[in-house]
């Protein structure tokens, strides 16, 4: 009595005797593939360092004029007369022609667009708009 047995995938062609080159094709590929896993794993570790942060920009027409004024909230305490406009490098408040060139700018900063909404105060128009930005911290904190 003779035993038939029926391997799956016998009917590939693969070859029966694995030689010196194909162990080195075989080892080489398994090498590629570790190194590419470790790859992507460095880099999963160094993504998984950054930290999403948020902040508020408020737009606000300047009295007689086109330009618009824009202050900043990254969820700082202020006080009740502190100056939260974004300014320059000397100190002076940054204008800007409009909402547009204001989120230009964040972007410009490293910062993402999420949301924007209107709210009407006292017969005037302030624009809100949220933003987030990735922020790498040491600790992942």
């Amino acid at each position: 009595m003779e035993l038939i047995v029926n391997l799956p995938y016998s009917h590939l062609p693969f070859p029966k005797k694995i030689n010196m080159k194909n162990k080195t094709l075989l080892v080489l590929g398994i090498i590629a593939i570790l190194g590419t896993v470790t790859l992507f794993s460095f880099r999963y570790a160094e993504d998984s360092k950054a930290k999403e942060t948020y902040c508020m920009i408020m737009g606000t027409r300047m009295l007689l004029s086109n330009k618009v004024t824009i202050t900043i909230d990254y969820g700082q305490e202020t006080k009740i007369f502190s100056d939260t406009r974004i300014k320059d490098e000397t100190g002076k408040v940054e204008k800007f022609n409009s909402m547009i060139d204001a989120l230009n700018y964040m972007s410009e900063q490293g910062w993402e667009f999420v949301n924007a909404y209107p709210i009407t105060t006292s017969n005037s128009l302030v624009y809100h708009y949220i933003l987030k930005k990735q922020v790498k911290t040491a600790d992942g904190k």
